[in-house]
C-alpha cells in the first residue's frame, strides 16, 4: 500500500514438540530475530530492565543467575571448596545470608528462631510463608510428642499451628495424636525417622522445596538445563538416528545424511531369518 517492501525473512521459530508445549518456556524466548532486521532492533530493549547484567551472545539471561546455578552444580558434585571460591571471587552468594541462618536453625531444632528468620527472607508470596511455617511447627509438635512433652505439644497446636488457618484436616489429625497416642503410629509420627539429625536433614530438604527458585536454586538445575538443550537439538535434527549416549556437550548435535536407514526393519529381519535358516539347510540358498 505504498510502503517500503519488507525484504527481510520472517522471524525463525524453533519447533516445539506438541507434548512439551506445557513445559516449554514462554514462546517469546524462542524467537530469534534475524541480524539487522526491525525485529532485532525492537527486541533488544526488552532485555534492559535494570534487573541485572545480562550475558550471552543474545543477552537473554542474567549473569548472577548463571553464576548461581554453576555454584549450585559445584556443590552438588561435591566440589565444596571450588563453590566457595566462586562465590568469593564473583561476589555473588548462592543463598541470602538469612537463608543460610534459617537452614542451620532448622538443623539445630531451633524452631522459634527459624520462624523468626523465615520472616526476614524476602518471600513475596504469603502462602509460601504460611506453608513453610506449618511444616516447621508440625515438626516441632512431633518432636515434643516423641519426648513426652504433651502439654507443650498441645500449646504448639493450639497457639501456633491453628492460628495459621491452613490445612485443617492435618490439624485434626495432629490433635488426635494427643488424645489417642496410638494414632501417632497410624500417622507415622512415632517413627524414629521423625527425630534426630538425619531426620532434620531430610525435613530441611522437604522444606526448601517450598521456597521459590529466586531464593533457593533447585537441585541439579544446571543438569536440567543441559538436558533440555540436548533434547531440543535432537528434536531439530532432521536426520536424527543416534543413541542418547553418543551425544556430546562439546559440540552441537547434527546427524548426517549417511545415518538415514537404507533398509526397512521388516526386510532386514526377513533377510536375517532366511540367512539363518539356509545355513541350517532348512531352505534353498536360491530363494
Amino acid at each position: 500500500m505504498g510502503g517500503i517492501e519488507d525484504t527481510e525473512p520472517p522471524l525463525k521459530r524453533v519447533r516445539v514438540p506438541p507434548g512439551d508445549l506445557e513445559k516449554s518456556f514462554d514462546n517469546s524466548s524462542y524467537l530469534e530475530p534475524v541480524s539487522g532486521s526491525l525485529g532485532d532492533a525492537m527486541a533488544r530493549p526488552l532485555f534492559s530492565q535494570g534487573d541485572g547484567e545480562r550475558i550471552g551472545s543474545k543477552g537473554v539471561f542474567k549473569k548472577h543467575e548463571f553464576v548461581k546455578i554453576i555454584t549450585r552444580a559445584l556443590y552438588s558434585l561435591g566440589y565444596d571448596r571450588t563453590g566457595a571460591l566462586l562465590q568469593e571471587e564473583s561476589g555473588i552468594q548462592l543463598h541470602p545470608s538469612a537463608l543460610s541462618l534459617f537452614m542451620q536453625q532448622v538443623l539445630d531444632g531451633k524452631w522459634d528462631e527459624s520462624l523468626a528468620t523465615l520472616r526476614t527472607i524476602e518471600l513475596a508470596d504469603e502462602s509460601i510463608v504460611k506453608s513453610t511455617s506449618f511444616l516447621i511447627l508440625e515438626q516441632k509438635f512431633v518432636e515434643l510428642l516423641k519426648v513426652g512433652e504433651y502439654m507443650d505439644a498441645l500449646h504448639t497446636l493450639r497457639n501456633e499451628i491453628v492460628p495459621l488457618s491452613i490445612n485443617t484436616g492435618r490439624v485434626h489429625e495432629l490433635a488426635t495424636c494427643i488424645i489417642l497416642p496410638s494414632q501417632s503410629v497410624v500417622l507415622g509420627l512415632s517413627s524414629q525417622d521423625n527425630v534426630g539429625a538425619d531426620s532434620r536433614s531430610r525435613f530441611l530438604e522437604k522444606l526448601l522445596k517450598l521456597l521459590p527458585a529466586a531464593v533457593m536454586i533447585p537441585e541439579r538445575r544446571l543438569e536440567h538445563l543441559v538436558e533440555q538443550a540436548l533434547e531440543m537439538q535432537q528434536f531439530n535434527c532432521v536426520f536424527h538416528n543416534t543413541l542418547d549416549n553418543e551425544l556430546s556437550l562439546l559440540s552441537d548435535h547434527q546427524c548426517g545424511r549417511n545415518l538415514i536407514p537404507s533398509r526397512t526393519l521388516q526386510h532386514a529381519l526377513i533377510w536375517m531369518t532366511d540367512t539363518a535358516l539356509s545355513q541350517q539347510g532348512f531352505i534353498s540358498q536360491e530363494r
